[in-house]
């Protein structure tokens, strides 16, 4: 691996504030959601990949968030969590759902794993929400990123397959054609 401080662009010396904000500046600019349909995609995904793995580096010799062991969150995890957490590997959702929904606890992991059950759901979308909501409250945290780029390559690949079909489509002649038809027999009946 690079030098990860060469990789985020900061000096040696700086601080763990710079080299978070360095951090966010270089996923602004290399998010895989600005490269989708893109010949630049898969470059975009590996800069992705050598950011995150510098940023992960400092963080940990700079004792700025720790890293992430195990099934456990660094920023602390409830029974519950960890219940909801195992119903989810089980495909038991709903009942996972069903803990979640009573926690009073709303933090990162949490998030993750509301995102988890909405993947599991179908629902990208909301799952991709969540777990961007998981990943900025703990950025330092493998799993949550990991999981993010799964869900967002997954839904993507969703959306891609589906762009052009249905009732979304401007280009269907198909669709063109019917409306002609409609139009021409509404003029009929009206003359």
């Amino acid at each position: 691996m690079r030098d990860p401080y060469e990789v985020l662009g900061v000096n040696k010396n700086a601080s763990m504030d710079e080299i978070k904000a360095a951090y966010k500046e270089l996923v602004k600019k290399y998010h895989p959601d600005k490269y989708q349909n893109n010949p630049l995609s898969s470059l975009a995904e590996e800069k992705m990949q050598e950011i995150n793995e510098a940023y992960d580096t400092l963080c940990k010799t700079h004792g700025g968030g720790g890293g992430y062991s195990g099934s456990q969150s660094s920023g602390g995890t409830t029974p519950e969590l960890q219940q909801a957490r195992q119903m989810i590997n089980q495909g038991n959702i709903y009942g996972a759902e069903a803990i979640l929904n009573k926690c009073s606890v709303r933090n990162a992991e949490w998030h993750f794993l509301s995102g988890m059950l909405s993947y599991r759901k179908g629902w990208y979308d909301d799952a991709v929400q969540k777990m961007q909501t998981a990943v900025s409250m703990e950025p330092s945290n493998m799993e949550y990123r990991q999981g993010l780029n799964a869900v967002m390559g997954t839904g993507g690949a969703y959306r891609n397959a589906s762009a052009g079909q249905g009732y979304n489509s401007r280009d269907d002649l198909a669709c063109k054609l019917c409306q002609a038809y409609i139009c021409m027999d509404c003029l009929c009946d009206c003359i």
